[in-house]
């Protein structure tokens, strides 16, 4: 059973995952020759394409694994080993490969609108933070804990819009060092997320580690 506390967490635990904070820079430097306005808008436009991938995910992610015959599980596992390998990529402050290539990256700085690709889709809602919704929506199957999980994601979504509308003055405040302690710091909090993932998919795999 699961109590507000818990949602509280699973809230905290997207958060950090889509990490906005990482996103800062990138953002200040894509949109440093767009207007005030247009900022604005690919704010807006990036946090509202994160909120639609979160929630389908939340809503479609188990029949899509039932249909592939995947186990919650083994897809708490999997999805776990990957959160851990973000981790550890948070942890060094390095570019995130699961989020975003370096040809991603070069190919988005010829893209007029950067709002959905490469902003939300992949560096916020990529495959960590699309798995991990998918093992919280997965936890109880009821209506209300389904409702429960799409709100923290439109919290999730809402987050976002406000880093990324503060993203210039919030960059300047903190500078290169800041903007990397945060992140590390993050990445400390997402490697423990990952680790729950993962030992409650194993419990399931493996009875006898109980």
């Amino acid at each position: 059973m699961l109590y507000w506390a818990d949602y509280a967490k699973i809230f905290v635990a997207l958060v950090i995952i889509v990490n906005p904070v990482s996103a800062l820079p990138l953002f200040v430097s894509m949109t440093a020759s767009n207007s005030e306005a247009e900022k604005k808008h690919i704010a807006r436009i990036a946090s509202i394409s994160v909120a639609v991938v979160l929630v389908l995910a939340a809503v479609i992610g188990q029949p899509i694994l039932a249909l592939f015959g995947i186990t919650i599980a083994s897809f708490k596992v999997g999805g776990a080993i990957l959160i851990l390998l973000m981790a550890i990529s948070m942890m060094h402050a390095a570019p995130n490969r699961e989020k975003q290539t370096p040809e991603e990256a070069k190919e988005a700085e010829n893209k007029e609108n950067i709002a959905v690709v490469p902003l939300a889709i992949p560096l916020l809602s990529g495959p960590g933070a699309i798995s991990t919704t998918i093992v919280y929506a997965t936890e109880r199957s009821s209506l209300g804990h389904l409702g429960i999980i799409i709100l923290c994601c439109l919290l999730v979504a809402f987050t976002t819009w406000l880093a990324l509308r503060l993203a210039t003055p919030v960059s300047k405040w903190l500078g290169e060092t800041g903007v990397n302690i945060a992140i590390r710091l993050m990445g400390l909090l997402l490697a423990a997320v990952g680790v729950e993932i993962l030992t409650s998919g194993l419990v399931v795999l493996l009875p006898g580690l109980k």
